[in-house]
């Protein structure tokens, strides 16, 4: 069986270690031939360009680099492909098409909702596809854990430990805006392990004014400061999320604004000095954590390991510790907010994090 692979939409964290354990594991363990990186994701199809042929000399300390070898774009999707100003046209064909031509006999898809959105849809066109779950934001359905994951969380996290200290010497409010559009996976986790003294996510719509009758509470109790982290799909309650800029034809939103807009607020009813930080895509880059590698290997080995069992249009995914699949139908179009009844937010509430709900 050859393989073809490739790393669609967004960047994160262990693409390579997925790469290189899907190159190690096709070649070494059941003898198939080189496997075809396709570059620029689903571009690389529709545009012809030439692929990476990958062998386990050619991956060889991949599983400690960031980003991708193989390069990606948020901007391909064939079905919709950008052919002028505003203007789309199905390449869906084309991209069959050019599978064939390369003689894949099984593409591993790489990425998050949207890539595997079109995986599904061209599995409905006869491609065997398999796809592994990628975002930083864990909220594709069907899986416990996404790899990147938790490099997110640890950047983030080290960015809270780090401003704790200048609030603290300056006597500062530091709200800190952080990635995971419409899911507060990575806020709630880096807010925990970095001490935040509020949390504000998508799933919980926060009272504005509560928020800051408590930030004041607690100066008049004695605190100095206070570190509130805030995911960018966080809303008051009654408005709606902070968008930077708008969606046009088949793109996305661009969330963002809303740890400026918590800050002008505590600003103005507290009359403390509060500063932002946005933290950015420094949470998509650098190098994975030894928990995305060690998960992205995993992924990258049951993706070959399920294609040689003859299973095909689904997505490899982690529950309870335990790798297995998913088909791709329960998959595509989904979204995995965090549960309201999901035991890190009464932990939160317990060690008296405020929610502002």
């Amino acid at each position: 069986m050859r393989l073809g692979i490739l790393t669609g939409g967004g960047d994160a964290p262990g693409l390579n270690a997925v790469i290189r354990a899907v190159v190690r594991a096709a070649m070494r363990t059941y003898g198939w031939p080189a496997v075809l990186g396709i570059p620029e994701g689903f571009k690389g199809l529709v545009e012809r360009i030439d692929p990476i042929e990958l062998t386990p000399y050619t991956t060889r300390g991949l599983i400690n680099e960031g980003g991708t070898i193989l390069h990606t774009t948020n901007r391909a999707n064939p079905f919709q492909y950008p052919v002028g100003d505003d203007q789309y046209a199905d390449c869906s064909d084309t991209a069959v098409a050019r599978i064939a031509e390369l003689g894949i006999d099984a593409l591993v898809v790489l990425g998050g909702d949207g890539s595997l959105s079109i995986a599904h849809r061209l599995a409905e066109k006869g491609v065997t596809v398999i796809g592994t779950p990628k975002t930083i934001d864990n909220d594709i359905p069907g899986t416990e854990l996404c790899f990147g994951h938790m490099t997110a969380v640890s950047t983030a996290t080290d960015a809270l430990d780090r401003l704790h200290t200048t609030a603290e010497s300056h006597h500062r409010i530091m709200v800190v805006e952080l990635m995971g559009r419409y899911a507060g996976w990575i806020t709630l986790r880096a807010g925990i392990a970095g001490a935040a003294d509020a949390i504000l996510i998508p799933e919980l719509p926060f009272d504005a004014d509560s928020l800051c009758e408590q930030v004041k509470e607690r100066a008049r109790e004695g605190a100095t400061f206070s570190i509130i982290a805030v995911a960018e799909g966080a809303k008051p309650k009654g408005g709606d999320v902070s968008v930077l800029q708008e969606g046009s034809g088949v793109y996305q939103p661009q969330l963002g604004g809303i740890g400026t807009q918590v800050a002008e607020k505590l600003r103005g009813v507290t009359r403390l000095e509060t500063r932002v930080t946005v933290l950015g895509h420094v949470q998509r880059g650098g190098s994975p954590v030894a928990q995305d590698r060690l998960l992205a290997t995993q992924y990258g080995v049951s993706a070959v390991d399920a294609l040689a069992r003859g299973e095909h249009s689904c997505m490899v995914a982690y529950n309870r510790e335990r790798i297995g699949t998913v088909p791709l139908e329960q998959v595509a179009g989904g979204f995995r907010p965090v549960p309201l009844d999901h035991p890190l937010l009464e932990a939160a509430r317990q060690v008296g994090t405020l929610m502002a709900e």
